[in-house]
Parts: C-alpha cells; sequence; structure tokens
C-alpha cells in the first residue's frame, strides 16, 4: 500500500483568500467585520488579516443569510444573536448538499463524456 502524504491545512487566511472563496470584494469583509461582532479575525504586526477557519465558517453563516437568503444586516444580526447555532448548523448542511450536488454533476458529466465516446 503505498505512502500517502497528510494534505497540509493552513490556519490563518489572507482577507483577499477569504473574499475570492466567497467572490466578493474585500471591501464587503472589512465592511462585515465591523458589522458583526462574531468575526475577530488576528492581524499580524503589519495589520493584515488573518482569518482563521473559524472566521471563515461565521462569514459563510453571515453570506448565508445576506447573500443567499436575503436578509438586511440588521436581520442577520438578530438571527445570529438568537439562533447563531441552528443557523449554523443549517448552513453547514446546504452547503454540504450543494458539494454533494456538484459532485454528482461531474459524474454525470463524466459519464455522458464516456458514453458519447
Amino acid at each position: 500500500m503505498p505512502y500517502k502524504e497528510k494534505d497540509i491545512e493552513k490556519k490563518y487566511y489572507s482577507i483577499g483568500e477569504v473574499a475570492e472563496r466567497f467572490k466578493v470584494a474585500t471591501s464587503l469583509i472589512r465592511y462585515w467585520e465591523g458589522e458583526f461582532d462574531i468575526i475577530k479575525p488576528k492581524k499580524d504586526k503589519k495589520g493584515n488579516r488573518r482569518f482563521t477557519i473559524d472566521d471563515i465558517e461565521k462569514i459563510q453563516l453571515i453570506f448565508h443569510l445576506v447573500k443567499e437568503k436575503g436578509y438586511t444586516l440588521t436581520g442577520a444580526q438578530e438571527i445570529i444573536k438568537r439562533d447563531m447555532h441552528k443557523v449554523q448548523d443549517k448552513a453547514a448542511m446546504i452547503q454540504r448538499l450543494n458539494e454533494i450536488r456538484g459532485f454528482l454533476t461531474e459524474i454525470k458529466n463524466n459519464l455522458n463524456e464516456q458514453h458519447t465516446e
């Protein structure tokens, strides 16, 4: 059995990497940081923000509420204050289902390509 190297996972992500992940501007991430108390990235000596996986998950929650569900910032803040864990679980489930859909679509496309060859 061949040796498989363990994937190296980053501990910190730059604001540019986070913005790219959500396909939004870095200014929106900075704005949300000011509006939502749950986003607290660490800053290095130069003042650059360093986001952890936990920070990214919280941004995912805000993104889900504001961009996907259409809540106002005030509405999203209220939901986060009231039922953060419930909404986090639901958002994580939706994200996982979207990943599964993408995987199944990829399989379907590969099968269609093989069938047409």
